[in-house]
């Protein structure tokens, strides 16, 4: 079995691709660079494969549990560690059916990035209709669901990105009203004219960018701290969350299985329901990468190159069924 196996930590461009890992195996979002190299905060044991995120078919043959829902053949998605191989043993509780108006390209990226994306705007910021949103990295996985969330939400949205083109993708594909070139000085000016001088209600930034969003909150906004893709964990001053009467709320969806497991199924209902609807449709970067280029792939995330879900095929289509990333 053709699998990405860490022995060694190492940049994903040095990771040779293994001929005969074993299999069944276990465990590409931006975390899983930093996972390759020993810098993420979930390390497994070497050695391990690559991979967290996957869309496929149940295997025939597969040892399903007793009480499990799925079998043979089922159409499903969900999380794993060693999705970057040609065969995944997943839990069973960590798979949802694929719905069937997608294909595994857009179900490979819902995993991790949709209710995230959902939960920090529903759950954490309690976005109401009318109100104005600055959607930060707007384009990238995370940043895209969050601008269609929004909109579904009927919210008022403000993508933010730092190239005309990301800008650009953040409309066409993900419907925001207005875009702001953040990597221009002085972009959150731009922000409060497009917001008649009130400034935004809800901050969703998985960059590292709330200390810089903070200028152009509004009275009693709220800053959701998503990730930090930038590199740099933000050290804010206080006076201005006094000042303005906000509040700065975190999302870390990863916890809810452990610490609030009833939570889960609620928010994949309403995800599900909104995809059933047409009102929200998961983005694939348009160009996908076969696993033997996993590493180009990874390094066009890496160089912020991409928009929506990079998609690796573990399988090219001749071969069987995909599963993908």
């Amino acid at each position: 079995m053709r699998a990405f196996v860490v022995s060694d930590y190492a940049h994903p461009s040095k990771i040779p691709l293994t001929q005969n890992a074993p299999a069944p195996s276990a465990g590409l979002n931006y975390f899983d660079i930093l996972q390759a190299q020993g810098k993420y905060q979930h390390q497994p044991p070497q050695p391990f494969v690559l991979g967290s995120e996957l869309a496929g078919r149940i295997a025939e043959g597969s040892p399903i549990p007793d009480g499990c829902p799925f079998r043979a053949g089922d159409r499903v998605f969900g999380a794993a560690q060693g999705t970057f191989a040609e065969r995944v043993a997943v839990n069973w509780d960590a798979l949802l059916p694929l719905p069937e108006n997608m294909s595994y390209d857009q179900g490979a990226g819902l995993f991790v990035t949709w209710p995230t994306s959902y939960e920090a705007l529903v759950g954490r910021a309690e976005v109401k209709p009318g109100e104005w949103v600055l959607v930060t990295a707007s384009a990238g996985g995370v940043g895209i669901a969050a601008v269609q969330l929004a909109k579904a939400l009927g919210a008022k949205v403000i993508a933010a990105a730092g190239s005309q083109e990301k800008l650009d993708i953040s409309v066409k594909y993900g419907g925001a009203d207005h875009g702001v070139n953040y990597s221009t000085e002085g972009w959150q000016k731009e922000v409060l004219k497009l917001t008649g001088g009130k400034g935004v209600d809800v901050i969703y930034d998985p960059v590292g960018l709330i200390r810089d969003s903070l200028k152009c909150i509004a009275w009693k906004g709220r800053a959701i701290v998503v990730g930090f893709a930038a590199g740099q964990i933000e050290k804010l001053a206080l006076n201005l969350v006094l000042l303005k009467n906000i509040s700065i709320v975190g999302i870390h969806w990863g916890a809810y299985t452990k610490i609030e497991p009833s939570r889960v199924p609620v928010v994949w209902k309403e995800l599900l329901d909104l995809f059933a609807s047409g009102r929200a449709k998961p983005v694939v970067y348009s160009e996908t990468y076969p696993l033997e280029r996993l590493a180009d792939g990874l390094a066009a995330l890496e160089q912020r190159k991409t928009w929506g879900k990079v998609i690796v095929h573990v399988r090219d289509a001749s071969s069987g069924p995909k599963a993908k990333l």
